[in-house]
C-alpha cells in the first residue's frame, strides 16, 4: 500500500535546495516514489493519507556520534571534573551489563525517534543487545562495538573489542537496517597495534572506522611528549587516516591537521553540545568546511550531551559558532540543517539513499509541525526549524517508509514500558551512583 503526505511545505535539501511551497510526496514500500505540488494532487486508491496540516516536511535527522546505552548516565555529575574517569569508566566497568545496555539502547532510541533522529551512528559495548534493539525499534543505525585498553563491561581482556567487533560485523553486515563498523575509542586509549588491527578490520569487511580524535588536551600533551606529532600526525604516521575513518570531535586542529584530514577525506562529528558542555572548546568547522572536509552533526551520549535530539544542536551551533566567529551572518540556517541532513549522510558515505528527499531515496522523512505557539510566524522555514522548534515541534517520523511516530507518539512502542523497563534495570546503577556521588560531595 503507498502512502501519500500532503499539505505540506517540502524542504528536499538535495543538490539544488528546491522547495515547495505547498506540497505532497508519495511513498511506495522503502522509497520516495513521487514529490509534487498540491495542484498536481490526485488521491490514490487505497492508499494511506496523512495531512501535514501546514507543516515542514524534511529528510530525518542524522545523529553521525552518540552512545545510545550511556542513559543511565543522564545527570549523574554533570558539573564534576574529570567526569569520564571519576563516573563513567568505573561505574561502566562495575554495572553495565546486558540487560541495561539494551533496555537503554530502546529508550534512547525512543528519544531519537520522537525528535525526528531516523539514522545513528552509535558506539558502546554490547553492541549485539543495541543492534537488537535497533531491529526491533526500526531505526537506521551504524553501530560498532569499542575497542580500548584496559578489561571492559564486556570483555575481560584488553582490547577485547577487536575480537567481538568482527564477530558483530560478520553478523550484520547485511542487515537492511543496520550497518557494523569498528570503533577504537580514542588514539590515547588504545596501543598503535590495535589501532593497525582495527584498521586492517575495516579495510577487510569494507566498513567505516570511527573514533573519538583531538578531543581531550591531555590526549594531545602525550602525543606532543611520546611522539612530537599531533593525535591526527599520529594517526598517519600508522596508516589510520582514510575515507572510512569517521572522526568524533576534532576541537584542537593545527593547520597541517586539517590539511591530513582534507587529503585523507577523513570525515568529522561535530559534538557541539557535549563539548561546550565540558568546556573543552569549539571546533573549527568553519575552517574545515572552507577544506572541502564533510562534518556531520551528533549529539555524543545522553552522559555528555544530556539531550539526543539534533534540533538542539542546530541551535548550540548556530549560537557557538557565530560567537566563536564574531559574525552573525556566518553559517545561514540553511547550511546548519545540512549538517544534520544531507552532509550527515555523505559522512556515512549513506547520500545515495538517504539525507534528502528525492525520488528514489529512502522514505526516511520527518513533519514538523507549525501550530504550536513557539512556531509562529514563520518567514523562513529553515529559521524557524534552527532557531524556534524543539524536539515536541516532531510530528510525525517515517524511517524506510514506515511510519514509526504519529501525532508526537511512538506508533509502535509504549514510552512509559520502556521507561519502567530501564528503571527496573538500573536499580544497582543508581545505587552505585549514589556511593560515588557521597564521596565526591556532589
Amino acid at each position: 500500500m503507498k502512502t501519500i503526505i500532503k499539505n505540506v511545505k517540502i524542504i528536499t535539501m538535495d543538490s539544488n535546495m528546491n522547495e515547495i511551497e505547498n506540497g505532497f510526496i508519495i511513498i511506495d514500500g522503502e522509497k520516495i516514489n513521487f514529490i509534487g505540488s498540491m495542484d498536481q494532487y490526485k488521491p490514490i486508491q487505497d492508499s494511506e493519507i496523512i495531512d501535514g496540516n501546514g507543516g515542514i516536511l524534511m529528510p530525518g535527522m542524522i545523529n553521525t556520534h552518540t552512545h545510545l546505552s550511556m542513559i543511565p548516565f543522564r545527570s549523574l555529575g554533570d558539573d564534576c571534573k574529570d567526569r569520564l574517569r571519576r563516573y563513567l569508566f568505573p561505574l561502566e566497568n562495575e554495572c553495565m551489563n546486558k540487560q541495561l545496555a539494551y533496555y537503554s539502547a530502546k529508550y534512547a532510541i525512543c528519544e531519537m525517534l520522537l525528535s525526528g533522529v531516523t539514522t545513528i551512528m552509535d558506539m558502546y559495548y554490547f553492541e549485539d543487545e543495541v543492534a537488537k534493539a535497533v531491529e526491533e525499534m526500526g531505526i537506521r543505525a551504524f553501530l560498532g562495538e569499542t575497542v580500548i585498553n584496559f578489561p571492559t563491561c564486556d570483555s575481560k581482556e584488553d582490547f577485547g573489542g577487536l575480537e567481538y567487533g568482527e564477530k558483530f560485523i560478520k553478523k550484520w553486515k547485511d542487515h537492511p537496517l543496520i550497518t557494523p563498523f569498528i570503533a577504537p575509542h580514542a588514539p590515547n586509549t588504545n596501543n598503535t597495534d590495535s589501532l593497525i588491527k582495527a584498521n586492517l578490520i575495516s579495510k577487510k569487511y569494507n566498513v567505516p572506522i570511527s573514533i573519538h580524535l583531538s578531543e581531550m588536551d591531555y590526549e594531545l600533551k602525550y602525543f606532543k611528549e611520546e611522539y612530537n606529532k599531533t593525535p591526527i600526525e599520529y594517526l598517519e604516521s600508522i596508516g589510520l587516516l582514510s575515507d572510512r575513518l569517521v572522526a568524533a570531535h576534532c576541537i584542537f586542529l593545527t593547520d597541517n591537521d586539517i590539511n591530513l584530514l582534507k587529503k585523507y577525506n577523513v570525515k568529522v562529528s561535530h559534538c557541539i553540545g557535549s563539548n561546550t558542555k565540558a568546556a573543552k572548546g569549539v571546533a573549527p568547522v568553519s575552517k574545515m568546511l572552507k577544506n572541502n572536509i564533510l562534518v556531520g552533526l551528533g549529539t555524543d551520549g545522553a552522559s555528555s550531551g544530556n539531550t539526543l535530539d539534533i534540533i538542539t544542536q542546530f541551535k548550540l551551533f548556530a549560537n557557538f559558532h557565530k560567537l566563536e566567529n564574531k559574525d552573525r551572518s556566518i553559517f545561514p540556517a540553511k547550511d546548519i540543517i545540512k549538517l544534520g541532513t544531507i552532509i550527515g549522510a555523505k559522512v556515512l558515505n549513506k547520500e545515495k539513499e538517504i539525507g534528502s528527499i528525492e525520488i528514489g531515496k529512502k522514505a526516511d522523512l520527518v513533519i514538523i509541525e507549525t501550530k504550536s505557539v513557539n512556531m509562529f510566524p514563520i518567514f523562513d522555514p529553515y529559521s524557524a526549524i534552527v532557531y524556534s522548534a524543539n524536539s515536541s515541534n516532531v510530528d510525525t517520523v517515517f524511517v524506510n517508509g514506515k511510519c514509526v511516530v504519529k501525532n508526537k507518539k511512538l506508533l509502535n512502542f509504549d514510552l512509559e514500558t520502556i521507561r519502567n523497563d530501564l528503571k527496573n534495570n538500573m536499580k544497582q546503577f543508581e545505587e552505585k551512583a549514589k556511593e560515588q556521588l557521597e564521596k565526591t560531595n556532589l
